[in-house]
């Protein structure tokens, strides 16, 4: 009978004793280790592989800049790129991560700083399934001025009434690198942009968020495009906007249009 560990246990008794505690220790790390997902739709994987391709071609990314999506078998984990410049993404650079903005399984593979603005938006916004930070210059002004960014044709009415503008000292600080690096950070992030589909970022850029990897490059994109309009139209006069209800509208028409401009964007890089 086994009675202590500390030299009165028969030999077999101890490697016996001392085996059953290693396996349950390693019973233990199992069970609170993150485990993946079943594996995505390869689909949504070439999307966000696309995506990123495309973000670039249309100058709304550079060297900086990501887009995510929503795990399609598991709500509470979303799938992003590791840290590097977005033409240059493959379907291998493609992590996983939860919605703390853990990733599930790196192999050494570097994540992106600013991985939290993902995760927090998709904590509070259920009806979003994909996002894209970009810092498309046009949209700076708009970022870091009272000029309100509003929609000046139908293809921008997702802008509606103009987007919310996230004030990081608010959170971070005076002297902070205006990077969202933090789960609080991304949380404030995720508050300014409420039930809006971008929110801009001052000093740094924006957010889009969308129902698919297409819609969200759609709308990234055309923030970006309506950025420049609006721009061009304020040197020679005043401009007339859409109203709220004009932008609803024209939303509701273009959400179902976004499979036109995506066919011909995916070719366009494709042929690069």
């Amino acid at each position: 009978m086994i009675s202590c560990l500390c030299g009165c246990v028969p030999a077999l008794g101890r490697r016996g004793l001392i085996a059953s505690v290693l396996a349950a220790s390693a019973f233990s790390i199992t069970a609170f280790a993150a485990e993946p997902a079943p594996a995505a739709d390869p689909a949504l994987i070439d999307d966000i592989v696309t995506a990123n391709h495309i973000l670039y071609d249309q100058g709304v990314v550079d060297g900086f800049g990501h887009v995510s999506a929503r795990h399609d078998k598991d709500p509470n984990r979303y799938l992003l790129s590791r840290s590097m410049a977005p033409a240059l993404v493959t379907s291998a650079d493609i992590m996983e991560f939860d919605l703390d903005s853990n990733p599930v399984d790196s192999r050494a593979r570097a994540p992106y700083l600013e991985r939290f603005i993902h995760g927090e938006i998709y904590k509070v916004r259920p009806d979003v399934m994909a996002i894209v930070h970009s810092h498309s210059p046009a949209v700076l002004p708009f970022a870091d001025t009272d000029v309100k960014l509003l929609p000046m044709n139908h293809i921008a009415g997702f802008l509606g009434a103009g987007p919310p503008v996230f004030e990081i000292r608010a959170v971070a600080g005076d002297a902070s690198d205006m990077l969202v690096r933090s789960n609080a950070i991304g949380a404030a992030l995720a508050k300014t942009l409420g039930p809006n589909a971008i929110a801009l970022m001052r000093g740094h850029g924006s957010v889009a968020a969308a129902q698919s990897v297409r819609h969200v490059v759609f709308r990234a994109i055309y923030t970006e495009v309506n950025a420049r309009t609006e721009g061009e139209a304020l040197k020679i006069g005043k401009p007339s906007f859409l109203n709220v209800q004009e932008a609803a509208a024209a939303m509701k028409t273009n959400d179902g249009l976004v499979d036109r401009p995506w066919a011909l964007w995916k070719q366009r890089v494709a042929m690069k």
